[in-house]
């Protein structure tokens, strides 16, 4: 029992110090964005590299706990948002708010993980690509917000497929236009929400019958 309770503290205590590691990591991350390299981490830390390494591996396994870390959060702040008390059209623009709110607030945690640099400050060589490592992030919210869809929305005969490609394709649309939108500043949050709203309640397909046309 002894023995048991000795391995229980040991794993709180590696759990504690890998948290410490990465609120040291997002430190670094938020004022070097996609720079951030593991001998600024491991100085913010108070450690040495291989430390680090020994409770990561690598540039790429530090990247995955904080793309889960920070995937965790805005997860469970974009189904706050779709299970707020109000209208249908309310709640998807709360949804794409919360969205482009969390990229705004902060931009270095996000240009991370979404486009690491290819070389790290100091020639420090990460080892890793931005599609091979956002790929699954975007992936992972992706399958999260079709479960959440097929949750709140029958959509009849094929439901569950259905909601994992409409959620597959919201989030696809989100990060396209939020990063371009990050990126060029061409209208202000509140008309790219509306605009993103307009296209997922209809209204292109609304224009199209409107000409007479295909609309494309």
């Amino acid at each position: 029992m002894e023995t048991t309770h000795q391995a229980e503290q040991q794993r709180a205590s590696a759990e504690s110090r890998r948290r410490e590691l990465l609120e040291a990591a997002d430190r670094v991350v938020l004022r070097d964005g996609p720079k951030a390299s593991m001998n600024a981490i491991a100085a913010e830390a108070g450690i040495t590299k291989p430390i680090l390494y020994r409770h990561f591996g690598d540039k790429g396994g530090l990247y995955r706990a904080l793309a889960q870390r920070h995937t965790d959060a805005l997860l469970a702040a974009l189904r706050a948002a779709l299970d707020a008390p109000a209208g249908r059209r309310e709640r998807v623009e709360a949804t794409l708010e919360t969205y482009l709110v969390a990229i705004e607030a902060r931009p270095q945690v996000y240009r991370f993980l979404m486009h690491p640099a290819e070389e790290s400050a100091g020639g420090e060589q990460p080892g890793f690509d931005v599609g091979r490592h956002s790929a699954p992030l975007l992936r992972r919210m992706g399958e999260e917000l079709g479960v959440v869809i097929a949750e709140r929305i029958d959509l009849g005969p094929g439901s569950e497929a259905l909601a994992r490609v409409w959620g597959h394709g919201i989030v696809g649309m989100m990060h396209a236009a939020g990063d371009w939108w990050l990126g060029e500043r061409p209208c202000s949050r509140a008309e790219l929400v509306s605009g993103l709203a307009d296209l997922l309640w209809g209204r292109l397909a609304a224009a199209a019958d409107r000409v007479g046309g295909p609309g494309f």
